[in-house]
């Protein structure tokens, strides 16, 4: 991997033509009068990928210790395209995407009721080798910066819309303007929003990853050299120093998000690239990075001084593989559902040593997030579950089937209010108290 950086701006291209569709509550179509949906309960906003500090960590209070046999509380439900894309939420608004025919579809709902308030959707077809298996996409998140919606397709087509409309700002190709790695699985990077710019990994050379300013995607800086993965960036703090961490293909390392200068790498090699989860920042500048494929997971401690970054690794451990999942981080130990083509086991491991504290089966590959004193987890066969975690024992409180089309995608909670969905399906739930 060699460091590099250009300055050169370039103009923004208009990708092939899209469609826009604004749909407002009130339609054309007759409908009968309801009684207005309740709001759901203020809470933190999730406008960005893992929530506001990108950790699946929810401050939040208020949700119940169980449920009931057949789960908690459904406040609606709808169809949905096909699709990964996480629920990204603001002042009551959802925004999400999927697929339709041949089209990638942005939308925004209404989170009290589900109903469309608007679409924008653009031609994008996309096909794979496992395509009936793992589907078109989309993969990444709509994330709410400032007044845009961004967000990226499997294709590597990145759009910035106005969040209150959906008209379309500006939009850029990674795989055309760029030399972005294409991805055979698809593109499901999320960009770092820093000061006024989105960071996006590409891969590629001299423009492995790309810094676009908001307001108009104009090329603000980019940089390195590297063979891209599915995972999202990272920003952290090194002594006093912002960096940016990235789980790449073959690699783990850190830039300068000012400019995209390389800060320090170290080698994680996963087979194929499917490098997916993003990396975890803990208390004593700990960096976990793990993948599947036989590479499985490793911390970093890193120490800067004077500007520059060494890089010690504490341990690593090949049978500590996270496919998809999120990894949760809690006081030096992090939980994990481990496992990739064989048993799946809830895990928790010591950071500092790589320890495993414990191991419980019941469960397919799992998301997580933590939640006032709780994992929530859901996990790809459809489970929703609300559990205890410590490095000591692992504890079920609840569970339910809730979802059934390949829930791979991460939940979403605000306040007690929590945001699923499928490849068909996507579904608001009440876990706060009765």
């Amino acid at each position: 991997m060699r460091a590099g950086a250009s300055n050169r701006n370039m103009r923004c291209t208009r990708l092939a033509p899209v469609v826009f569709l604004a749909v407002f509550a009130l339609t054309a179509q007759t409908t009968p009068k309801r009684t207005p949906a309740k709001p759901p309960a203020a809470g933190e906003d999730w406008p960005v990928w893992g929530g506001k500090n990108r950790d699946f960590i929810v401050n939040a209070s208020g949700l119940a210790d169980s449920w009931p046999a057949a789960g908690p509380k459904k406040v609606w439900s709808r169809p949905l395209g096909d699709g990964y894309s996480a629920v990204a939420e603001e002042g009551g608004v959802l925004y999400t995407a999927f697929h339709r025919n041949s089209r990638d579809v942005i939308t925004a709902l209404d989170a009290a009721t589900g109903k469309t308030l608007w679409e924008y959707e653009y031609e994008n077809p996309f096909t794979n080798d496992y395509a009936e298996a793992v589907g078109p996409g989309p993969y990444a998140m709509p994330q709410v910066v400032g007044d845009r919606v961004v967000t990226a397709s499997g294709t590597g087509k990145i759009q910035s819309l106005d969040k209150k409309t959906g008209k379309p700002k500006w939009s850029h190709d990674l795989y055309n303007e760029f030399h972005a790695t294409h991805l055979q699985y698809g593109y499901s990077c999320h960009a770092l929003p820093y000061k006024d710019m989105l960071i996006y990994q590409a891969g590629g050379q001299g423009d492995g990853v790309i810094a676009f300013r908001q307001s108009d995607g104009a090329v603000v800086w980019k940089a390195l050299q590297f063979t891209n993965s599915h995972s999202s960036p990272l920003l952290i703090n090194v002594d006093g120093q912002p960096q940016v961490a990235v789980l790449a293909a073959k690699t783990v390392f850190g830039f300068n998000p000012g400019n995209g200068a390389l800060l320090w790498s170290h080698e994680h090699v996963t087979n194929y690239g499917l490098a997916v989860s993003t990396p975890v920042w803990a208390p004593g500048n700990l960096l976990f990075v793990a993948s599947a494929y036989g590479t499985g997971a490793r911390v970093l401690h890193l120490h800067q001084s004077g500007g520059k970054t060494s890089v010690d690794q504490l341990w690593s451990d090949a049978h500590l593989e996270l496919h998809i999942g999120t990894a949760i981080q809690r006081d030096g130990y992090v939980y994990i559902s481990r496992g990739y083509n064989g048993p799946v086991l809830m895990t928790a491991v010591e950071l500092k040593t790589g320890k495993i504290m414990w191991q419980e089966r019941g469960f397919a590959k799992a998301q997580l997030l933590w939640a006032d004193g709780k994992l929530i987890l859901a996990d790809q066969d459809g489970t929703l579950a609300l559990c205890r975690a410590t490095p000591q024992k692992f504890e079920v409180l609840s569970k339910a089937s809730v979802l059934q089309s390949i829930a791979w995608t991460p939940p979403t909670l605000v306040g007690t209010r929590l945001y699923l969905r499928d490849r068909k399906t996507i579904a608001a739930y009440d876990l706060g108290k009765r």
